[in-house]
């Protein structure tokens, strides 16, 4: 018997020992491969197209180097998984790029080589409240080029697959894109005169905007003005921002830059809030819009820069109203894909874009030039007046009337482009005695140089909002770290946008991570359609308030002499008191039927948020039960 059991208890020590060489064998066989599956909606977890075809353009050996503190705990606790996720994401970059990719990992301790040639590549060490410092960080270098990321930091984590690409991207390139940015606005930055700093408390001046110094870390970018009569030939993409009251002349640069086959990226507006010099005392912007009305006459188009798009699909409660509370402004748009072309290649990525009182491109292109619509309105949406819609949305949502028409939002113009000015260049401006403008010159100069029609095909991109690209609401700027994180989609779409314009797209794909809300777009479309049931109802009553309040200043009210005494008859009065009754119950009638929409809509969304949230923890006890009493039953068969 004690044979037996110690033959049992030794076959059972051999086929543990067994199986643990068996299983750190298998670990030790397959530790090189690497394979997992990526079960995430959008792939984030897999390279993108755009990031392998930057790694299979590798030719010759780039080295990257990571930075990351690890010995003693030197790294912060909640940056540790983050940390391991950048180390998988650069195993994966360099397994995808055929040797070509060499990776350095470094723990640049105290006072040690690795943090001396962490400072010579230019990573940043992070400062912790006890005084200590950390690492985090990538230098990617390809003799003689070398850039830094100086810190990778997690709030910037859906960007850092693009980060990395456009650093290899940036190390292959020896010649950067020259790209032109035309704009009024202090897009790059305003330095303050000393005898001003007083005034404005010490403050430094303005920084750039966002977009600027992102646009600077992959391009060569020139500042073009606004009364420029030719834009230089070695710009090859002009952005212009909010050509507020631009000048024949400068059109003519902007129509000659198209012909000669530049590529013009126009952000006009119709309600410009960036543009701030003169807000009203209420802190409204007042400011108007801004066209290129010369050039869009030209190609059969029109903007109203009067009009903004007002819709209750992409709409939602982004601002605070002055008691505090949320408020709907139809005006300030949410895009969703439902209002992207998800056809197209530069925004087929995009998924979240913020649109403040963008305006609408109308009319149908000339002959010879291709619209293709980028960004759109839903069904439901109107044009408004831009200041209505500013300063009582509520007013403007109450009375909206959908129009049935998807209004662009964004358009590309491409084809065979005609000059805007077929009689010549336009004529100059004249000037006083004092120097003072005056009326232009009608007649134009004729300009044996000129263009006429261009030779190939051009390219013209046009969005109705210039706000687009306003850091407050593009981006949130870190102040501590100096660094800005997307809030949407939008900056990822112009950096999209100027990548394929200046003729490298293999960036376009690498970005698609920037954002990643989802909206709850059943919940806006309910609370359209209970806003238009109860509209009709809401209407109503405000006409018998407006017929009661006119009926009422149509008695005659007569005063007998310099006194102050009214005389009314009984008549009058009594009408008066039926009139006043009439408007106090309309009034409380009016506030019922709103409170019962705001009720109706907050049920609906409390239902469907419930049914997702309840939906799922539902099925699988129900699976859960399930199995259990078939597995039961089995049992009870044998």
């Amino acid at each position: 018997m004690k044979t037996s059991k110690f033959k049992t208890l030794l076959f059972s020590a051999l086929g543990v020992g067994l199986v643990f060489i068996a299983i750190v064998g298998t670990n030790l066989l397959f530790a090189p491969v690497r394979a997992r599956m990526d079960l995430t909606a959008d792939k984030l977890h897999t390279l993108s197209a755009g990031t392998k075809r930057i790694l299979a353009k590798l030719d010759s050996p780039v080295e990257v180097r990571y930075y990351a503190s690890r010995g003693n705990n030197r790294l912060p606790g909640a940056l540790k998984n983050y940390a391991q996720s950048i180390e998988d994401l650069l195993s994966e970059l360099k397994a995808q790029s055929r040797g070509n990719l060499e990776l350095k990992k470094f723990d640049p301790e105290p006072d040690s080589e690795a943090e001396e040639l962490a400072k010579l590549d230019g990573i940043e060490p992070q400062m912790l409240q006890n005084g200590e410092s950390f690492y985090l960080g990538v230098a990617v270098v390809q003799d003689p080029q070398k850039v830094p990321l100086p810190f990778l930091s997690p709030q910037r984590e859906k960007l850092l697959e693009y980060d990395l690409a456009r650093a290899i991207s940036q190390v292959m390139s020896t010649n950067k894109a020259v790209i032109g940015v035309m704009s009024p606005l202090p897009v790059f930055g305003m330095s303050v005169p000393p005898q001003m700093m007083m005034r404005m408390g010490g403050q430094q001046g303005q920084e750039p905007w966002v977009v600027i110094n992102e646009l600077k870390r992959d391009f060569q970018v020139e500042q073009v003005g606004m009364d420029v009569e030719k834009i230089d030939e070695k710009i090859k993409v002009l952005v212009v921002i909010h050509p507020k009251e631009i000048s024949e002349k400068a059109q003519f640069a902007l129509d000659q830059f198209v012909l000669r086959g530049g590529k013009l990226i126009g952000f006009l507006d119709a309600l410009c809030l960036a543009d701030n010099k003169q807000p009203n005392p209420m802190g409204f912007n007042m400011g108007g819009g801004s066209s290129l009305p010369k050039l869009l006459k030209a190609w059969g188009l029109e903007f109203d820069t009067g009009k903004v798009v007002a819709d209750p699909t992409f709409s939602t409660k982004p601002l605070s109203g002055r008691d505090g509370r949320p408020q709907y402004v139809p005006s300030f748009l949410f895009l969703t894909p439902e209002g992207i072309n998800k056809e197209d290649a530069v925004t087929s990525q995009s998924d979240d874009l913020w649109i403040p009182f963008p305006g609408a491109f109308t009319g149908t292109p000339v002959a010879g030039l291709k619209q293709d619509v980028l960004l759109k309105s839903s069904l439901k949406a109107q044009l408004v007046d831009g200041i209505t819609s500013q300063l009582n949305g509520q007013k403007v949502l109450d009375e909206l009337r959908p129009a049935n028409v998807n209004f662009a939002l964004a358009v590309r113009l491409t084809g065979k482009f005609k000059t805007a000015f077929p009689d010549g260049r336009p004529g100059a401006e004249k000037k006083d005695d004092k120097g003072e403008k005056k009326d232009a010159e009608k007649k134009a100069e004729p300009a044996t140089d000129m263009l006429k029609e261009s030779a190939g095909d051009g390219i013209v991109y046009l969005f109705g909002d210039a706000d687009f690209l306003y850091d407050p609401y593009c981006v949130e700027v870190n102040q501590m770290f100096h660094m800005a994180f997307p809030r949407n989609g939008n900056l990822a779409l112009v950096q999209n946008l100027i990548e394929q314009a200046a003729g490298d797209a293999f960036l376009m794909g690498a970005r698609s991570r920037a954002s990643l809300r989802r909206p709850f777009t059943k919940i806006q479309q309910i609370e359209t359609e209970a806003r238009l049931k109860y509209q009709a109802r809401v209407e109503g009553l405000e006409k018998d308030q407006q017929a009661a309040q006119q009926e009422l200043s149509q008695i005659q009210i007569k005063k007998e002499g310099n006194t102050a005494r009214i005389i009314l008859s009984p008549e009058q009065k009594a009408a008066i008191e039926r009139l006043r009754k009439k408007q106090t119950e309309t009034g409380k009638e009016l506030k019922q039927v709103r409170k019962n929409l705001r009720q109706d809509v907050e049920s609906l969304e409390n239902k469907l948020k419930w049914s997702n949230i309840a939906l799922m923890p539902l099925l699988v006890s129900v699976a859960g039960v399930g199995f259990a009493l078939a597995r039961r039953n089995r049992q009870g068969a044998k």
